[in-house]
């Protein structure tokens, strides 16, 4: 690279984070901006898919990570009436040796945030943004909801999610479809039960009805494995849900799946349950003027592929890497959709197409789900295909931007979020 660029970046997300620290090793001015007074965590778990790991261990944290959380070696999913398998995706099917990564959202938030304040990394808090204004020079100033302005800088990181504010600068308008069902969260201690501790797994009634369990590691002073207990909710019924209380809830999903009452028993109070909404979200050309938009507000999905996270640490290292090509900023920003082009309309057209069959009102699709996934995912081949889609590499996302898959194996069960390793 032959230049350094100031650099503001909206949103300490994963996607923010990440981009902070890779631009700010790159040798670049960086300032993160977050609307919240202080920095913190949305949401419940995650899995970690080898394409996401990638990108942590190029910054020194695949292996806190994996010791923080539950490695996943399968994700498991029966029809909830008749017993029958619906879903199966083994990493095992892959040629090497790859798996993902349970998390707690805390644990993964933490480690990167950690990382930022260790570099010289401004970081201004409690401050909305709500536009952006290019200035005759070239450059781009911030416009906060107080009325100030923020910069100039060279460019600005949009990485503030789906519901950004400045979606509207970018070349061409945003797609945006909200999708019918979300789901609610609740993080619970996994204790002495007969779950899978290295598997996702579900149970489904038709496809309106969803209940999964997502072993996620320890995080901070927890002194056992938690896990992250989802349930399907349209969105328009969550008033509804909260009307009718939470032993009815709870009554509903251990009939669905008896064996999760001791983790419903861990669920005492409505307040230790988030409600996530979903959309399917797309900018066309995710740039504008000295403008780059990454994660969420460049690209969101359903979460049945499980790839939002690791979709955002390909982003910000596209990005790292497209401003190291070029010091020409409107060539880098060309270069960092053209980089991330063809694997965000694969894994979004992915999908759409496999969504309706798992989360929607259809009863058809389910019908068709449960008669032919079994029969296929058997075929030679198919099963590999599957985890090559699930683990987030289908394309090859990671030679396309020199990124080499951690040589890591295993699990520790030490609970250490040092946010040690970040390599300058």
């Amino acid at each position: 690279m032959s230049r350094s660029h100031a650099i503001a970046i909206i949103g300490c997300g994963t996607a923010g984070l990440a981009a902070a620290l890779l631009l700010e090793r790159a040798g670049h001015i960086v300032t993160l901006v977050e609307r919240f007074s202080e920095p913190q965590p949305l949401g419940s778990g995650l899995i970690l898919q080898p394409s996401g790991l990638a990108v942590l261990d190029a910054l020194g944290l695949a292996a806190p990570l994996i010791a923080a959380g539950s490695r996943i070696d399968r994700l498991f999913g029966l029809n909830a009436v008749t017993g029958s398998v619906v879903l199966d995706v083994r990493y095992a099917a892959l040629k090497r040796e790859r798996f993902g990564v349970g998390i707690h959202r805390a644990a993964l938030f933490e480690m990167l945030f950690t990382a930022v304040q260790r570099q010289p990394i401004a970081i201004e808090t409690g401050v909305e943004i709500v536009d952006v204004e290019a200035g005759g020079d070239g450059k781009a100033s911030l416009l906060a909801a107080s009325g100030h302005r923020i910069g100039p800088f060279d460019l600005v990181v949009d990485a503030s999610g789906t519901r950004s504010a400045l979606l509207g600068h970018a070349v061409r308008p945003v797609v945006s479809v909200p999708l019918s069902y979300g789901a609610l969260w609740a993080n619970v201690p996994l204790g002495e039960t007969g779950f899978d501790r290295h598997a996702l797994e579900q149970r489904y009634r038709r496809a309106s009805v969803m209940v999964g369990v997502l072993p996620i590691g320890r995080h901070g002073a927890e002194p056992e494995p938690q896990a992250a207990l989802f349930w399907s909710l349209k969105t328009d019924a969550l008033e509804a849900w909260r009307s009718v209380g939470l032993a009815a809830w709870k009554d509903e999903v251990e009939r669905t799946w008896p064996a999760t009452a001791p983790l419903l028993a861990q669920i005492a109070d409505p307040e230790q349950l988030s409600f996530a909404s979903y959309r399917h979200q797309t900018l066309p050309q995710p740039v504008g003027r000295r403008l780059a938009f990454i994660g969420d507000a460049a690209h969101s999905t359903s979460p049945q592929l499980g790839q939002g996270a690791n979709m955002a640490l390909l982003d910000a290292h596209a990005l790292a890497v497209a401003l190291d090509d070029t010091a020409d900023l409107d060539a880098a920003l060309s270069r960092y959709a053209e980089l991330r082009r063809w694997h965000i309309r694969l894994y979004q057209a992915a999908s759409r197409m496999f969504t309706p069959f798992y989360q929607s009102d259809s009863a058809v699709l389910p019908l068709i789900r449960d008669k032919v996934v079994p029969p296929l995912a058997r075929l030679p081949g198919i099963d590999r295909m599957l985890a090559l889609l699930v683990a987030g590499l289908v394309g090859n996302p990671l030679r396309r931007l020199g990124l080499k898959e951690p040589a890591i194996a295993g699990e520790s069960d030490r609970p250490a979020l040092t946010g040690e390793g970040v390599e300058r």
